[in-house]
């Protein structure tokens, strides 16, 4: 139970960073996703946390046509976490190495530039080549925004639970031995 506590207080805390003011792009649930699957074990909760997080955040900062897309894209990331954390030693997420970490973060962030601009494109551009090329470019920018963003968030999270657990023995969760291997 203090373990379950932790994690869900730490996701608290940086779905809160969301409401603070910071750069377009650079906000903490892509990382929330990504530590949900990897942390928050099988089951709904793993996917409840993030989408929590973003109709918390979506209320505050407005609604919009492409919210399915979004939604979608942080799934996937949920999804990311779930089989980086199966790969880890043991099932063990403290045991996560630094590049499936780093990988998965990286794979986090593309997929959802690719997608959600995919769609930002459908919606908003000439359905033709020179559209998406023109879509894919203005958002250009917005992309380091979104992998800085999940990449410090991804550090801020994994990192703290990585420190507490070598600091409080009762935050360690027992190895998970016995799953199927899923693709």
């Amino acid at each position: 139970m203090p373990r379950w506590v932790f994690l869900v207080t730490l996701v608290v805390l940086a779905a809160l960073s969301r409401s603070l003011p910071h750069p377009q792009n650079v906000t903490p649930i892509g990382a929330i996703a990504l530590f949900s699957g990897a942390a928050l074990g099988r089951g709904m909760l793993p996917l409840t946390i993030p989408f929590l997080c973003l109709i918390a955040g979506d209320a505050l900062v407005g609604f919009h046509i492409l919210m399915p897309v979004v939604y979608a894209c942080f799934a996937i990331n949920v999804w990311l976490g779930r089989r980086m954390a199966r790969r880890a030693p043991e099932g063990q997420v403290e045991r996560i190495g630094l590049g499936s970490l780093a990988g998965t973060t990286l794979a986090g962030s593309i997929q959802f530039f690719l997608v959600t601009n995919l769609a930002n494109w459908w919606a908003f551009y000439p359905h033709d080549g020179a559209g998406l090329a023109l879509c894919y470019a203005n958002a250009l920018p917005l992309f380091g925004n979104t992998l800085l963003g999940d990449a410090f968030f991804v550090a801020v999270l994994f990192g703290s639970l990585a420190w507490a657990e070598g600091r409080f023995p009762i935050l360690r969760s027992a190895p998970v031995s016995g799953l199927p291997e899923q693709a």
